[in-house]
């Protein structure tokens, strides 16, 4: 089936249906760490052009108030606290406690200032064992505009659970990244249809600049 006819078929069963942004909108920025754009890591991601699409959106969410939330990952030495995902996923093991390398550091580009919100996490989703939700409840904030990596892993958990709890999911597509673009965007696809809305770099900077 063509991207086309793809596209058809999902409009033709009714998904993709629009969704408002809304009057109170917080950037969330999810694991942008080094472990992803250290060349030679582990996890690296091969690319910093979703880093650098972020900063831009950073940079204007702060420029017009807009609250923002920095995620990063970190166990404890051991992984106890990972669970099964920690068993899952190897490469986690760089962002327990005493790790070498620094990997979970967050990216200067988009490192968290004085204000804005910092979310620990043990799993793939923002929401998921966080303060995230009572945090964005007690803000009023009612849209997600969302950043991050990795965009079949926790860019998506955490949309898929946004919607879920109420919030409006702005995926940005220029400023979320993955190892490779067939899970990249066919999770885009995804989202698209049923959990989010995917919106460019431009047109997610020209509401923002609105304010």
């Amino acid at each position: 089936m063509s991207d086309d006819t793809l596209s058809d078929d999902y409009v033709g069963a009714g998904f993709g249906q629009p969704l408002d942004w809304g009057t109170s909108p917080a950037v969330l920025v999810i694991d942008m760490v080094r472990a992803y754009f250290e060349p030679g890591a582990e996890l690296y991601l091969g690319s910093r052009s979703c880093l650098d699409s972020a900063a831009r959106v950073v940079g204007a969410a702060r420029a017009a108030g807009v609250p923002i939330v920095v995620t990063q990952v970190a166990y404890a030495a051991d992984g106890a606290d990972g669970g099964l995902f920690y068993r899952k996923v190897g490469a986690l093991r760089h962002f327990a406690a005493g790790a070498p390398g620094g990997l979970g550091d967050v990216m200067p580009e988009v490192a968290p200032q004085p204000g804005d919100v910092v979310v620990t996490k043990q799993y793939a989703s923002a929401f998921f064992g966080t303060s995230l939700a009572a945090t964005l409840t007690s803000r009023r904030i009612d849209t997600l505009v969302i950043c991050g990596v990795s965009t079949s892993g926790c860019v998506r958990a955490t949309a898929v659970d946004a919607i879920s709890s109420g919030y409006v999911p702005i995926v940005v597509a220029d400023a979320v990244g993955d190892r490779d673009p067939r899970p990249h965007e066919a999770n885009l696809f995804d989202l698209a249809a049923k959990y989010a809305e995917v919106w460019s770099e431009e047109r997610v900077m020209e509401r923002l600049n609105r304010r």
